[in-house]
């Protein structure tokens, strides 16, 4: 640990310059992220005085392919993107967590008290709550802590603002209590106890995993206790292409019951066929017995199901694709694998409001001004907010301009895949 303003002015003299560069991969990044850590110092010192403190940061995500399939142990390609949430933190010896995330009211509590509270629920002192107690089941150490938290990870854009904040939280644990001992892996799956548990949303492991892990990764969730990451070779820069993300503005208000149902109904076809997932069904048992289905469920059940046999797929393929240096049979499977979201797993727009479509009039008109120069599809978990695409570089600038003209000046974000996840700065 250091003085905060001893690492103030070791930032405003470029000390930690080439480690921005290396984290935010954009050397037009490295002033304006400076300048972030810098006003986080300020403002933590203002709130809880001159402290000897350390800097966190851990990444929002971009799942890649794998569009709901992580719930049902499945296979996942998803990367860290360099916008992230950071973290000013000091140790506190009372056992009692303060917290302040930009300009949100403080957060005081008793990190010893573990206990659920009713009253917490969708709350973010639910997460630190559920962080603290998913970590110390597995053994690891907690305590009190000060911290100041600013995030330029976009809220309800489906870059998982939450994830990113978790897997802070879960870092700061680790680097403050367990000398940065705590696994990528056991972060992630703290983050996710505090998310289903906690907070009260259910979700798969994948948001946490990437936002923990960090660069562009496979994961295989067939044992979720041990999942398989591998990290796939990609040169965005090499091949000319940029990943661009539209925040179409939908609302997320109101869409827990649309997210839920998702794996609910997935859960009904593996229950035909006496398993709790459908990573447990082949995909020939399930493809021979469509018939029988549609007597014993709904279609659209059915249909999510067939997008989770056939994404299983697509994943394997475009990672096969990456490792050959394949760039055009990976935007082939991200087309595809876009066009399954839309047609089978039906999560465009929410049923509730089917007059309210703005992500499907992002991907039409992503469509439209692309042709033959990108790919566009559901971002995250889908029925409002954002859609990827992945854009020639030389088109990018017609691209975000048309977008913009549509859904409004800077919701066209242009970013690059970041090569760590939760890390100490």
């Amino acid at each position: 640990m250091k003085n905060l303003n001893v690492i103030k002015d070791e930032l405003q003299n470029g000390i930690y310059d080439g480690k921005l560069k290396d984290v935010y991969v954009d050397e037009e990044l490295v002033a304006y992220n400076r300048k972030r850590y810098v006003d986080a110092l300020e403002k933590f010192e203002e709130l809880f005085g001159d402290k000897e403190v350390e800097l966190y940061s851990a990444p929002g995500r971009s799942e890649v392919c794998g569009n709901h399939t992580d719930h049902q142990n499945g296979h996942v390609l998803a990367t860290s993107i360099n916008l992230d949430a950071i973290a000013v933190a000091a140790l506190a010896d009372d056992g009692r967590v303060r917290l302040v995330s930009d300009d949100y009211p403080m957060i005081e509590m008793n990190i010893r008290d573990l206990e659920k509270k009713e009253e917490e629920k969708e709350s973010t002192a639910s997460l630190i709550r559920g962080v603290a107690a998913g970590l110390q089941k597995m053994g690891y150490s907690i305590g009190g802590f000060y911290a100041y938290v600013t995030s330029d990870v976009l809220m309800g854009a489906g870059l998982s603002s939450s994830a990113a904040f978790e897997s802070l939280m879960g870092t700061i644990f680790s680097g403050l209590y367990n000398g940065m001992s705590v696994s990528s892996v056991d972060i992630a799956k703290a983050g996710q106890i505090a998310e289903n548990e906690y907070f009260g949303k259910p979700c798969g492991l994948m948001d946490q995993m990437a936002c923990s892990v960090g660069g562009l990764i496979y994961i295989d969730f067939k044992d979720k206790e041990n999942p398989v990451i591998e990290q796939v070779p990609c040169d965005f820069e090499k091949n000319a292409y940029s990943l661009c993300i539209v925040d179409t503005k939908g609302s997320h208000a109101d869409l827990t019951d649309d997210y839920a149902a998702i794996p609910e109904e997935m859960g009904r076809i593996a229950a035909f066929f006496g398993k709790k997932l459908l990573r447990e069904v082949t995909s020939p048992e399930f493809f021979g017995n469509i018939a029988k289905l549609r007597e014993n469920t709904d279609d659209r059940c059915l249909l999510r199901a067939m997008h989770f046999f056939t994404e299983q797929e697509r994943v394997k393929e475009g990672v096969n694709a990456l490792k050959k240096d394949d760039f055009t049979g990976f935007l082939d499977v991200i087309k595809r694998s876009g066009d399954s979201s839309a047609k089978l797993l039906q999560n465009i727009y929410s049923p509730k409001e089917p007059h309210v479509q703005n992500m499907t009039v992002a991907l039409g008109a992503s469509e439209y001004v692309l042709k033959d120069r990108g790919v566009c599809r559901v971002h995250g978990g889908g029925f409002a907010g954002t859609i990827q695409a992945f854009v020639e570089n030389e088109a990018v600038e017609e691209y975000r301009t048309f977008m913009e003209s549509i859904f409004g000046e800077g919701t066209c974000h242009v970013l690059k895949v970041r090569p760590y996840g939760g890390i100490k700065i």
